[in-house]
């Protein structure tokens, strides 16, 4: 927000899986109503989280949002896939509905095997217990007859980009008294709240697999109590924060800027100048 107000003209594009569903706001950190009136934001509230919203989906709104640009977009990325999806204009395999419904009743560890067997270097690139890029890897390779790793070289190729990519880190304890914080201000924020009124609506697959909805869901649903879901959504972002810095740690166009105190002070003048040049 610093940068892009410090920047006429700039305009924020949040590349967020979670940020796509309308009501899901406190746990996926949305900017507030007063941020959205001072910056033009997109890709936010796009759709009911009944919705399985998948990368495509993502690429097809970003394009129709950076065409209604006339400014500076400024991306703001958590989703590391998302972002390569629409940074490197990943080629997009479509879709096979029946295929995937008959994967989805299969146990995860009896998909590895099939994945292995069917595309090797997909089964390389995927770890065993990812169940939802096992799935759709399968389902790519066994709807479109070609293994899901021929389309590109995906995520393992990082071309020359228009695009500067600047990264925030923190010190690994420091990040991980961020999170307490953060999850301690969410659940006095009304986060239960929040999920049980979604709960109601009804929530699509990936929409519940979403940091302390997921777990929330749980408690809502008398599988857990409210304190081990809480000390899970702590534990699950801590692992997920891992995860995060180690997709972008690959990318060697990565500009990264170790974070001691305050990020806005310390790495927002880059920010501007990179929305400058």
């Amino acid at each position: 927000m610093a940068a892009a107000q410090a920047v006429d003209g700039t305009e924020i594009v949040a590349v967020d899986a979670m940020q796509v569903y309308r009501g899901m706001d406190i746990g996926t950190a949305k900017p507030s109503a007063a941020d959205r009136r001072a910056v033009t934001h997109h890709g936010i509230d796009l759709v009911e989280p009944a919705v399985d919203f998948t990368v495509a989906d993502y690429r097809e709104a970003y394009d129709v949002a950076l065409a209604s640009i006339t400014g500076r977009p400024l991306l703001v990325a958590g989703t590391g896939l998302y972002l390569n999806a629409v940074v490197d204009r990943l080629a997009m395999p479509g879709r096979w509905p029946a295929v995937r419904a008959e994967l989805e009743t299969v146990p995860t560890d009896a998909l590895w095997p099939r994945l292995t067997a069917a595309d090797p270097v997909a089964a390389s690139r995927i770890e065993p217990g990812n169940r939802r890029r096992i799935v759709r890897a399968l389902e790519v390779t066994l709807g479109a007859g070609r293994p899901f790793s021929s389309y590109g070289p995906g995520l393992q190729a990082y071309p020359p980009t228009a695009a500067t990519l600047l990264g925030l880190r923190w010190s690994r304890p420091v990040l991980t008294a961020r999170i307490e914080r953060r999850v301690d201000a969410m659940m006095a924020a009304g986060l239960l709240d929040e999920v049980a009124g979604l709960a109601t609506r009804g929530m699509s697959r990936t929409a519940r697999q979403a940091l302390g909805y997921k777990e929330l869901l749980a408690d809502v649903d008398g599988e857990v109590t409210l304190e081990e879901a809480a000390a899970s959504i702590v534990r699950r972002t801590r692992q997920f924060a891992v995860r995060q810095e180690r997709w972008f740690r690959r990318d060697p166009r990565v500009r990264w800027y170790d974070v001691e105190c305050d990020p806005v002070a310390e790495v927002a003048p880059a920010v501007v100048d990179a929305l400058h040049a």
